[in-house]
């Protein structure tokens, strides 16, 4: 590269050169589409541009999307293979998805895809650490969540998708975020759905990636929270995705689809994975800043609430 700045300098200093510019490289601007049957219905990734970043990668299986939830349903056809460790935080009997939150959150992120069955994730390849910190009832206490952040971090997790929160903040939750981010690790955390600016904990401290929701429209979800603490916004508005294949408490099974900042966040985490795949050196401050700054001003989610919506082609290439 050296020589060729070089070359550069000596050619403009001839009279008879116009101008002189390396001879750049271009390379084909591949999209690819994936032959699971449900993918025709999955609006949010094209949205964000994600057939258009698999064409650059599609993640690797050395990058584990840590879900801290409700739990996963554990012998999904699409999500099964891709479990690499199961911890319970919680008073439940089992790490497996009786509510039926945390599956399809794990589907989002990172569903089996390409395998001709249900749906396509948005990080082909990485794999799943099923942290259970929210009980059978939806919810859990913040030691749980403090506990299975430090857990994650300390087993190998890249990133932490967290798409639940609380009203209240919590030094306990505060300092278990710091100490992931500390550690290297991408937090990403639902920023909630009361319409409002008011904070939820633990997507308000500031080594969190707060997400709030957009529809087709990228308008903002009605539900969806907002405001100067919200950091990115992602598709949240009737969501298909994977749900437990056997009774749970939202009362889907198998596929469906599901709105909330909840499904919102885990594309966040699924680009992230894609990011790190893709460049494995880099720093989580810097995957933050690739995710965030390549987000799109776009629809009434920038115009009205100076929030940019995910572009996962941007964060990749």
């Amino acid at each position: 590269y050296g020589k060729v700045v070089s070359a550069i300098k000596a050619y403009k200093t001839e009279k008879e050169v116009l101008y002189a510019e390396p001879d750049y490289v271009a390379y084909v601007a591949t999209v690819i589409t994936p032959n699971d049957p449900y993918y025709k219905d999955q609006w949010g990734l094209p949205k964000i541009q994600a057939p258009e970043a698999w064409g650059v990668t599609i993640g690797s299986d050395a990058i584990r999307i840590a879900i801290l939830d409700t739990g996963i349903d554990q012998d999904h056809e699409d999500l099964a293979a891709k479990i690499v460790v199961n911890r319970n935080f919680t008073t439940s009997r089992t790490v497996d998805d009786l509510y039926g939150h945390g599956t399809p959150v794990a589907g989002i992120a990172t569903a089996i895809t390409d395998n001709s069955k249900g749906i396509a994730g948005t990080s082909w390849l990485s794999t799943l650490m099923n942290g259970k910190v929210l009980g059978d009832t939806g919810s859990g206490q913040y030691s749980w969540i403090a506990s299975g952040i430090i857990w994650a971090a300390d087993t190998g997790a890249k990133v932490i998708n967290m798409s639940l929160g609380g009203g209240s903040a919590s030094t306990t939750l505060e300092n278990a975020v710091n100490y992931a981010w500390g550690k290297g690790v991408i937090l990403v955390a639902a920023a909630g759905n009361s319409n409002t600016s008011s904070p939820l904990y633990p997507a308000y401290y500031t080594n969190c990636i707060a997400v709030a929701a957009t529809d087709l429209n990228d308008s903002k979800a009605s539900f969806s929270s907002f405001g100067g603490w919200v950091d990115i916004a992602a598709p949240g508005v009737s969501i298909l995705s994977t749900l437990p294949n056997h009774r749970n408490r939202i009362k889907i099974r198998d596929y469906g689809s599901l709105s909330g900042t909840s499904m919102a966040t885990p594309f966040v985490a699924g680009v992230a994975g894609l990011v790190w795949a893709k460049n494995g050196s880099m720093t989580n401050a810097k995957v933050r800043d690739r995710i965030e700054a390549g987000a799109d001003e776009v629809g009434t989610i920038w115009s009205v609430y100076n929030i940019k919506r995910l572009n996962a082609y941007n964060a990749v290439k």
